[in-house]
């Protein structure tokens, strides 16, 4: 992607990718690199950042005797989300009106 991932954008981003499953750390984060140019570098200090601020929770699964961290949307997170949706929206709608002249 030509254009610059804002940390808001990658925030709603990967609320939304939750909204849609709790999933563990690696799938969510090539998820997330099948959609935008980001590194699981860049990813798992969001998903702490999320969890710090009350916007996921996280618990562990074992799995072939390993734990796997899923990650989990909060109601304060759909919030959070419904908001990013919100000001997408007005974001979008400014960028075509100069961009591609909509209404």
């Amino acid at each position: 992607m030509l254009f610059q991932v804002s940390a808001a954008l990658l925030d709603a981003c990967v609320l939304a990718l939750l909204l849609k499953e709790d999933t563990y750390g690696y799938v969510l984060t090539q998820n997330a690199k099948e959609i935008l140019n980001v590194s699981e570098s860049t990813l798992y200090p969001v998903l702490r950042r999320l969890q710090k601020e009350g916007n996921l929770t996280v618990y562990d699964k074992p799995f072939d005797g390993r734990n796997r961290r899923y990650y989990q949307i909060t109601d304060s997170g759909k919030e959070k989300l419904i908001d990013y949706k919100t000001q997408w929206n007005k974001y979008k709608e400014t960028v075509d009106k100069i961009l591609l002249g909509g209404t």
